[in-house]
């Protein structure tokens, strides 16, 4: 069985589930969720600037209101079971955990700890992070020894 780390930061969208459920064909895949709460990532002036660059000023104006720290975890935890059960629904086998601190490190003993094939990322963009490759994708390659595929979400969840 193929096994795929997923790092996600929000609920899986069913467009979301449907595009990597189908990357590798036929092939039985095995997820292993990684889910860090968007309010526990960047500061919420990187956020704000994320939102307008993609022309989200709604969105910026009420960055302010994102949850973060306990509030975090817990809409985190919701989100990890909706997009658990997304996935097992389209037939992948699927468990996860939530991140707190230090997603890279989090990461790299999950790829170890399960022999991970590949690691994809599958996160909102985030354009001032990705510009100074330090978003998750760009610092994972160089950390987990694994092919990592850095993949947008489809919509919002």
């Amino acid at each position: 069985m193929f096994a795929s780390v997923l790092m996600i930061e929000k609920a899986l969208t069913s467009a979301d589930v449907e595009f990597v459920t189908t990357l590798h064909g036929d092939e039985p895949v095995s997820f292993h969720v990684l889910l860090q709460p968007r309010g526990d990532q960047a500061d919420r002036l990187l956020r704000a600037i994320d939102d307008i660059a993609l022309g989200e000023l709604d969105e910026a104006a009420h960055e302010r209101e994102t949850p973060e720290g306990k509030d975090a975890a817990a809409l985190g935890q919701q989100a990890l079971e909706v997009s658990l059960s997304a996935l097992r629904a389209a037939g992948s086998t699927a468990e996860g955990r939530l991140i707190e601190d230090h997603p890279l490190d989090a990461l790299k003993a999950l790829v170890d700890e399960v022999e991970a094939d590949e690691v994809i990322v599958l996160t909102d963009p985030h354009y001032v992070e990705e510009f100074f490759h330090r978003d998750w994708a760009s610092r994972a390659r160089h950390k987990v020894g694994v092919p990592v595929l850095k993949l947008f979400s489809h919509s919002k969840a």
